[in-house]
């Protein structure tokens, strides 16, 4: 399965997509995201000062907002969209 990169206080969402046979790693730093295959964030801390940095060409999902299968299918749809 994919190699999903998720924020370290989105503990459900990490179980759920760890439930669907995902490999979870946590994001506590920028270099985490660069083997991900897709990424989870918070969105809490989304391009604060106008920057636009990526460690990773992965596609990044921010989870505000959303619950824990709401994010599931939305990891599933960007990964199925990058077959």
């Amino acid at each position: 399965m994919a190699r999903i990169g998720v924020e370290a206080s989105l503990s459900d969402v990490q179980a759920a997509l760890e439930e669907k046979g995902h490999d979870v790693v946590s994001l506590q730093q920028e270099q985490d995201a660069a083997d991900c295959d897709c990424c989870v964030t918070t969105g809490m801390d989304s391009n604060v000062m106008g920057m636009s940095d990526t460690a990773s060409q992965a596609p990044v999902i921010e989870a505000q907002g959303l619950n824990a299968e709401q994010v599931c299918n939305e990891v599933e749809d960007r990964l199925n969209q990058a077959e």
